[in-house]
This record gives C-alpha cells, structure tokens and sequence, in this order.
C-alpha cells in the first residue's frame, strides 16, 4: 500500500509540472533586440553572466517557441529571435521587470508569465497586423491566457531599424498608434496597458525623429520609460547587462504605478 501511495504522490506531481497555474499575470515582451537581449553579448557569443536581479523564480514562467510553460530563465528570448539559428541572446529587462514586480507584493500570490516575441533587426512596418510578427505575437499572448490569468501589459523596446530611412522615421508614430489599436482589438482588451521604451541609440540619422514619435504618442493607457542614458553593451546600440537591469526595474516601476493610478 505504501508503494501504491507513493506512486500515485509521484505521478500526479510529475502529471502536474507541466501545468501552467491559472493565477497568472501575463506580460508579451516585444520589439527588436534590445527587448531580447543582448546584455553580456559579444560578438556571437553571450558570456552566460546572470545577475541576482534577473536570477530565475517558480514564480516566473516563460512561454517557450512551442508554447508550453518552462521556469523561466536568462536568455529569456532563447529559441525566439534565431536570426537564421546563429544570433546570440543575452540579458534583456524581461527577468529583471518580472522579479521587481513580485518582489513588490502586489500581484496577491500570482505568478508572472512571460511571453517573449522580440526579433532583431525589425523594423515597425513588419509588425503590422497581418504580418508574420504581429500574428505571432497575438496568438502567443491569447495562448497565455487559455489555461487563466489575465494579460498585465505589451512591453515595447523597438524602433532602432526604423532611424535609417526617413520614410521609416516619418511613419512610426502613425504605425505604432495602429499597432496599439489592432493589439487591444485583437486581444478584445480595449484598455490594455502598453509600456514603450524612448530609444537609447539607433541604427541611423533619425533618432530623435523616432524618440519625438515615441514621446508625442497621445493614446490612453500607453506609458513612456526613457532608456537614454544607459550604458551600451558594444559602446553604441545594445544595452548591457547592468543598463538591462535598471530598464527592468523602471519597467515594473511604470507598470506597479499605473496600478496605483487606476486603483478605484
């Protein structure tokens, strides 16, 4: 008998691991490569340094390609942006951002679920609804949610590949509003929290076209968190590992204000 109950102890652990918990808030982390992480890269080659902040919790779960539900761990964007299967994936804000915001107490014992969909190298006109990108992301998030939880916020890092070609520039702002609309009606979420990170660098002449577009976009729910002034990984576009980490944090410090802000 003793056999017997410790069989069945053992099988419905084991049968219960891959279960996601239905107390869940869900965050998609989107964008290009800052958002997936290259904090610790060098060259194609991630130094495989984690930092205490971004250290891996039971609490914090990550959808993985094949969505399925893993703890989750630095590089959290492992297996998503590929680049061709050879594009190394460091540190990003993801771990950081999840592990401030249950460190904070206000989730009530839910867990963070991760859902990572950046890919280097994007431009915004590829994220357009009906593109591959877009449809990934949106079927990413609502898989998220099928077994419970609810979706906390899109966490947007892009606009980089958008600084080269004025057209691209000149666009963004109109772009990235659509992007925000499509997203709250395909999620059938008409309030959902964006957070978007003002660029730190660029790939070219048009910056702070980019950055004007970011900061004048006047749509209700969307926040502004500046990554200026970090400190860059390769001395002009990739954030480091430390500058990852601070982004976390002023990521979750955005997100735990907006509920403040909107508590009734």
């Amino acid at each position: 008998m003793r056999c017997i109950l410790e069989f069945r102890r053992v099988f419905f652990r084991d049968a219960r691991a891959d279960v996601p918990p239905s107390n869940k808030v869900v965050f998609v982390l989107a964008g290009q490569s800052n958002m997936a992480g290259r904090g610790g890269v060098t060259g194609a080659r991630w130094d495989g340094v984690v930092p205490p902040d971004s250290a891996p919790s039971p609490s914090v779960l990550r959808l993985t390609a094949d969505l399925r539900w893993e703890e989750a761990r630095e590089p959290l964007h492992q297996g998503i942006d590929v680049g061709g299967g050879n594009r190394a994936v460091g540190v990003g804000p993801g771990m950081a951002f999840a592990n401030a915001v249950l460190r904070s107490g206000r989730l009530d014992g839910a867990a963070v679920g991760l859902v990572p969909c950046a890919v280097g190298g994007t431009r915004m006109a590829e994220w357009g609804k009906g593109s591959e990108l877009y449809g990934d992301m949106v079927r990413r998030a609502r898989v998220a949610v099928e077994t419970g939880g609810r979706i906390g916020a899109v966490l947007w890092y892009q606009g980089e590949s958008d600084t080269v070609r004025w057209a691209d520039a000149n666009s963004y702002g109109r772009r990235m509003a659509m992007l925000v609309r499509d997203l709250r009606a395909d999620l059938a979420m008409p309030h959902l929290l964006l957070i978007q990170v003002g660029l730190a660098s660029g790939l070219g002449q048009y910056t702070e076209v980019v950055r004007e577009a970011q900061k004048g976009l006047r749509l209700h729910n969307v926040r502004f968190v500046d990554a200026m002034g970090l400190p860059f990984q390769d001395g002009h576009l990739h954030l480091n590992t430390q500058a990852q980490v601070q982004l976390g944090h002023m990521l979750a410090q955005s997100y735990l204000d907006y509920g403040t802000s909107n508590k009734h």
